[in-house]
């Protein structure tokens, strides 16, 4: 005899709960969501597991308020919420624990490549040569691409069609940054002398 392994219906609403119980078990689900999750976890994905007169975004500022002064926070990445250690402790993780591959360790040249591609994307490799006034290498290309921070974009629309460069989801984690209307103005960064991209 099979037994049954469907998982039992999730009581959003949880109607039996006076409204401050209610409240916290509702932060709580969410902060269960947040901590298992690898990547920015959506408002809509955050709806499903409370009540539907509950505010995601209330939720989330509670909880974020309860984290104050802990050693990580809830950040506002890539349309979602996630995780992050905060900044101070960035020294104390890397003399303790294994990160490996998950430091971005680039290079400024590499930076900059990557700001051109936010900034003018979709972008070829024609278009960030007409940038920097060099060949960028498919080496460097590759890496960027590998660790997910660009991704192919739409064909150009001119003879060859040429690939595009995009940022991706993983480049709004990487940098922190919500949305690319989050970039910082290219004037701004041109007044502080890293202009170019």
């Amino acid at each position: 005899m099979t037994k049954d392994r469907s998982e039992p219906e999730l009581d959003r609403e949880l109607t039996d709960l006076p409204p401050e119980l209610r409240w916290r078990e509702w932060m709580r689900r969410i902060e269960a969501v947040l901590f298992a999750s690898a990547s920015p976890v959506s408002r809509e994905d955050l709806a499903r597991v409370v009540g539907q007169g509950a505010s995601v975004a209330l939720l989330v500022a509670d909880l974020a308020a309860d984290l104050e002064g802990r050693s990580f926070e809830i950040a506002q990445v890539a349309g979602g919420w996630m995780f992050r250690t905060r900044a101070a402790y960035a020294p104390a993780i890397r003399a303790a624990a294994d990160i490996g591959d998950q430091l971005l360790d680039l290079s400024e040249f590499d930076i900059a490549v990557l700001a051109a591609i936010a900034y003018h994307q979709p972008i070829t490799r024609d278009g960030l040569k007409d940038i920097f006034g060099k060949e960028i290498s498919r080496d460097l290309i590759g890496r960027l691409h590998a660790r997910e921070l660009i991704g192919t974009g739409p064909r150009s629309p001119r003879r060859g069609a040429p690939y595009t460069f995009v940022t991706t989801e993983q480049f709004l984690v990487a940098f922190g940054l919500e949305t690319l209307g989050d970039l910082p103005d290219r004037e701004q960064l041109e007044d502080a002398g890293m202009g170019g991209a």
